[in-house]
């Protein structure tokens, strides 16, 4: 059974590192290229999310935040659920007037959606062998290895804080 540990460890590993790389690098362009974080801050206050300093502010940091602990597999299922979060932000916000071909003109959702599915493996079966989380298997954090709670913790995360977010700040231009 030793085999499959380390097969499965190793693939939540490259899993997490893919992850984690991806959404880092999409916090990095927040606030050192493109426009910055001047330019993304108008941007999101462009397609509703206000106020757009703060709110580009916080998808920064989350990003970038959530990229260092998938990669080091760290509190895993909080930060595999804190990246379906943002996904689904994104889909609600941007894509989904767009279909479901990431080749349609403005991007469908399915770049996303495909991102927040692959989130929920590191969410359930946590980091593996190759991480933080398993060298602090014995923590107070325990329960996050168990995979139903890690699922849990994942799509609560996940779906349930992108609607409150969506709730508390996202207010689309009203066109006639």
């Amino acid at each position: 059974m030793e085999h499959v540990d380390t097969a499965m460890s190793a693939t939540l590993l490259i899993v997490r590192v893919f992850l984690g790389g991806m959404i880092f690098a999409h916090g990095f362009y927040k606030v050192f290229r493109g426009g910055k974080l001047d330019g993304t801050a108008k941007w999101f206050d462009s397609i509703g999310m206000r106020p757009g300093r703060l709110n580009a502010a916080l998808a920064a940091l989350t990003e970038l935040g959530t990229g260092v602990l998938l990669v080091l597999g760290f509190f895993t299922p909080i930060a595999a659920g804190a990246l379906i979060a943002l996904m689904v932000v994104a889909i609600v916000t941007v894509h989904r007037k767009n279909g479901f071909f990431v080749f349609n003109n403005g991007q469908g959702i399915e770049y996303c959606l495909a991102i927040a599915v692959m989130s929920l493996v590191p969410a359930t079966f946590g980091a593996g062998k190759y991480s933080i989380d398993h060298l602090i298997h014995g923590s107070l954090f325990h329960w996050l290895a168990v995979p139903s709670h890690g699922l849990a913790v994942g799509l609560i995360l996940g779906v349930g804080g992108s609607f409150l977010q969506l709730a508390g700040v996202y207010r689309p231009n009203r066109t006639a």
